[in-house]
This record gives C-alpha cells, structure tokens and sequence, in this order.
C-alpha cells in the first residue's frame, strides 16, 4: 500500500472539517433569549385552554350540587356523635356530627395541613388531627391550634324524611 492511499483528503477528515464553515448558524445570547420567549409563548398559548377549562371548573364548584345522599337516619345518631361518610365521591371521606338536638354539622375530615384524617373527640368538643396535632372548631370548621391554617372544607347538609343527607360541599373561600 502506497502512502498516497493512506493520506485522507482535507475534505473527508472527520475532526476538522467543519471548523471554518461560512454558512454556519451562530446562536448568541440575544438569538438564545429571543429562541427562549418564543418557547415559553408557545407553552403560554398551548396551555391556553386548559387554564380557562380549569379556572371554569373552579368558578362552578361553589354552586356545584350533588345528588343528595343519605348519610344516618336521625334515631340513629344520638347528640354529640359522629358518623363517617362518603360524599361527593366514595373516596372523598368525611364526618357528621349532631351537636344539639336540631344541630348538625359535616366536614370532610382531611386536614388541610397534610391530608391527615381528623377526628370528632366528643369529651373535648373539637375536631382533632392526630399527626401534628392541629385542632379545628366544631361549629365553623376553623383552625384553632397546630400547623393548619385553612378550615375544613364544609359539607351543607338536610334533614328530611327523619333522616340526614349530605347535599353540597361548601368551598374554602380566603
């Protein structure tokens, strides 16, 4: 093999090539903001919709009724006790509790802190989230010791038919 087969021509060297090209695109910092604007006003636009299906959604939930569910017939809860329930959906948790005679309250039992369940402790007369020891007021639903700062949310409730049904959750309103 001579040494002329063995020399690789200027033109096809793999490492060199493209060192001095004139028809190559330079990205500088103005050129990479202006790429970068452009991106995030493209994300902007296309998640357009979805922000405005959302904020719809939210808007509506305030009024947001559901099919009344019946939750305890009146004799079987005497004042003072709870009862959990299901409402709106069968994962969504809660608890009624009958403070007088003619008195009930329901609040989805999720602290608004980390989620954890809270409980009725009907000697103390408050609600009580057993992880970090948050408290919240029977009759509004208010934060009254530990980390939650939210109430709970509310769940607006009938007594017809001598029997008490969940009709709609009230909404945290700041």
């Amino acid at each position: 093999m001579t040494d002329q087969k063995r020399k690789i021509p200027v033109e096809e060297d793999n490492y060199t090539h493209n060192i001095n090209r004139n028809n190559e695109r330079s990205l500088d910092r103005r050129g990479f903001m202006k790429t970068l604007v452009g991106a995030a006003g493209v994300f902007a636009v296309a998640s357009l919709p979805w922000g405005t299906l959302a904020a719809k959604e939210l808007m509506g939930l305030s009024d947001k009724e559901y099919p009344h569910k019946k939750i305890v017939d009146v004799k079987d809860i005497a004042v003072g006790d709870s009862v959990e329930f299901y409402f709106p959906s069968e994962h969504d948790s809660a608890v009624l509790i009958r403070l007088e005679q003619n008195k009930y309250v329901a609040y989805q039992n999720a602290c608004t802190h980390l989620r954890c369940p809270v409980y009725w402790v009907k000697e103390k007369h408050t609600m009580v989230c057993p992880c970090h020891k948050g408290k919240f007021d029977v009759n509004t639903g208010a934060p009254t010791a530990g980390p939650p700062r939210r109430p709970l949310p509310g769940i607006v409730v009938e007594v017809k038919d001598e029997a008490v049904y969940a009709v709609r959750v009230k909404r945290y309103e700041a």
